[in-house]
C-alpha cells in the first residue's frame, strides 16, 4: 500500500523559515516518480508550490521563487521543501502528490501538513 506522510508543518513568523519533508513509502521505485507540493489557503483552491521530477528538474510558482527550494532523497524516497523568508500569505495546508509512472500512471496524495505564517 503506497503511502505519502508530510511533515515539518507549524507556526512561524514571518521572516522565519521552515523545512516540509514529504515520504513516500510502498512504491517499487524501480519505476520513476515526480514530486509536486501544493498548497491550500482557507476559502481558496489548492495551488501548485514547487515540483521536482524523477530527472531532477524543478518548478516553482512565481509566488515563491527566490524563497523556496525543492530537493530529493531518492534514497530515502523523500522530497524536501525548504522555505525562507516566509509571508503571511504562505500560511496554508500543505501537501505532497506523488506520480508514479509504473505499468499504469498513478496519482498518490498525502494528508497535509499546515503552516501558519503570523505577521
Amino acid at each position: 500500500q503506497v503511502q505519502v506522510v508530510e511533515s515539518g508543518g507549524g507556526s512561524v513568523q514571518a521572516g522565519g523559515s521552515l523545512r516540509l519533508s514529504c515520504k513516500v513509502s510502498g512504491l517499487v521505485t524501480y519505476y520513476r516518480y515526480d514530486m509536486t507540493w501544493y498548497r491550500q489557503a482557507p476559502g481558496k483552491e489548492r495551488e501548485l508550490v514547487s515540483f521536482i521530477n524523477s530527472d531532477g528538474s524543478t518548478g516553482y510558482a512565481d509566488s515563491v521563487k527566490g524563497r523556496f527550494a525543492i530537493f530529493r532523497d531518492k534514497a530515502y524516497n523523500k522530497a524536501y521543501l525548504q522555505r525562507n523568508s516566509l509571508k503571511p500569505e504562505d500560511t496554508a495546508t500543505y501537501y505532497c502528490k506523488i506520480l508514479w509512472y509504473a505499468a499504469t500512471t498513478s496519482t498518490y496524495w498525502g494528508q497535509g501538513t499546515q503552516v501558519t505564517v503570523s505577521p
